[in-house]
């Protein structure tokens, strides 16, 4: 948890991420779904059984401009068709992997909020014994 907490702190938006990296196959993944939208690939180092990430493909740009975001509190109101993709991709990949009973999804904002990879991405986990 304290490498978590040390990357978050000295992350930073821009430039190339290792997400963008996973995309173009420069390092390898995982993959558990795949899109002209988004990819949906296992974590690792995981503490639970189940841990999945899900990516958009490109930074999210907007129709009046072309922008690119790496955080939710960037989003704008013409980001509401990927955003919301990414989110039924996570349903279809919790179900492919059989968390039948929930999971727990999270985006990581800024570096109070942990954000190591300026590039916004859903964690999925699950598997863990009720408790």
């Amino acid at each position: 948890m304290a490498d978590e907490i040390a990357k978050a702190q000295v992350a930073r938006p821009g430039g190339d991420t290792i997400f963008g990296k996973i995309i173009r196959k420069e390092i390898p993944a995982k993959i558990i779904f795949e899109d002209d939208w988004c990819l949906a690939f296992h974590g690792i180092s995981s503490q639970v059984p189940t841990h999945f990430l899900v990516i958009p493909k490109k930074y999210i740009s907007g129709t009046s401009k072309k922008r690119n975001i790496f955080q939710i509190s960037e989003a704008e109101d013409d980001d509401e068709s990927l955003l919301g993709h990414l989110m039924i991709v996570v349903k279809k990949c919790a179900t492919d992997l059989g968390l039948t009973k929930g999971c727990r999804m999270m985006v990581n904002e800024d570096s109070e909020g942990r954000q190591s990879v300026y590039r916004i991405h859903l964690h999925v986990l699950g598997g863990w014994p009720p408790g």
